[in-house]
């Protein structure tokens, strides 16, 4: 019997035959992912499919609303951190509103104790629908409309023509009272504007979080604005005045906390730094028609 000239192959295969130690070289231990040119990854490998990689921060929404609000909304999620961005802003906001109640201020003067003009007024009601016509044009200008509410000189411009109108309204109505009632409600409107200032620098509670309520406190005013003026057309009801006067002072003191948390910022919303004459005339109408409902209120008689 002959015997064979070479030892028979192993059967990879086959596991009664195992390679013996050492025959094959093992394949390099690769520490993750596949292999790339230039080189091999380091320890750890690739991230796993759905793992996102940004290589700049993620921002959402036009810049506006944070949802897509829309170009001509000035409103923007509170993500503009620059102090001084921030503080220029809030001075350049206050200082118009300072303007504005100075001009303001110096025209219920005249209407109240100047006394032909006192007298002018009352006997002359268009001046108020005149004045109101210019307000209602002007501020819908400013509120709906970007570009002229962005544009100088012509914000400045409608801002003063608004504040004029603003101003000979409420001398109109303040020139129906008495003297010591008028001084009274400045004096009370002053107060809450400056508790309601320093509230909103202080407190935690965020305003500008739940716009759908204030959107709702608006129409409640507004329905019961309209109930009242035609009751009053008829009839003349004191306490129905009254409750309306003391809806409208409760309801825009909150809308003057929520549009001051919306110029100071650091909140859930903020105005865009650009939106300096919305942020004025936001806070202005709010303190001018909260002089007014307590106007109502303590010259009742």
């Amino acid at each position: 019997m002959s015997q064979p000239s070479a030892p028979p192959p192993y059967d990879d295969k086959n596991p009664l035959y195992p390679p013996p130690r050492g025959a094959y070289p093992q394949p390099p231990h690769y520490g993750g992912g596949y292999p790339q040119p230039g080189g091999y990854p380091a320890a750890g490998g690739y991230p796993q499919p759905g793992m996102a990689m940004p290589t700049v921060p993620m921002r959402f929404g036009d810049g506006y609303g944070g949802d897509g609000a829309g170009d001509g909304t000035p409103f923007q999620s509170g993500d503009w951190d620059d102090r001084k961005v921030r503080h220029t802003f809030i001075r350049k906001v206050y200082a118009i509103i300072s303007l504005q109640l100075l001009v303001t201020v110096g025209i219920i003067a005249v209407f109240t104790f100047v006394s032909p003009v006192r007298s002018f007024v009352q006997r002359n009601v268009a001046v108020y629908y005149a004045s109101y016509a210019v307000f209602l044009v002007t501020y819908l200008v400013l509120a709906c409309c970007q570009g002229p509410r962005r544009r100088f000189p012509w914000n400045i411009i409608l801002l003063a023509v608004f504040t004029l109108a603003m101003g000979f309204m409420t001398g109109t109505i303040a020139s129906m009272y008495r003297t010591n009632a008028v001084l009274i409600a400045m004096l009370i409107t002053a107060i809450v504007a400056v508790i309601v200032t320093v509230f909103c620098f202080q407190t935690k509670v965020d305003f500008t979080s739940c716009p759908g309520l204030f959107c709702v406190l608006g129409i409640v005013v507004m329905v019961t604005g309209i109930v009242t003026a035609i009751v009053l057309s008829f009839k003349y009801v004191p306490w129905l005045h009254m409750l309306y006067a003391a809806i409208g002072a409760i309801v825009f003191t909150l809308f003057l906390a929520y549009d001051t948390q919306l110029v100071l910022g650091n909140r859930k919303n903020t105005l865009s730094p650009e939106e300096y004459v919305y942020g004025a005339l936001t806070i202005y109408t709010d303190i001018m028609y909260i002089f007014t409902s307590i106007l109502q209120i303590v010259g009742r008689d």
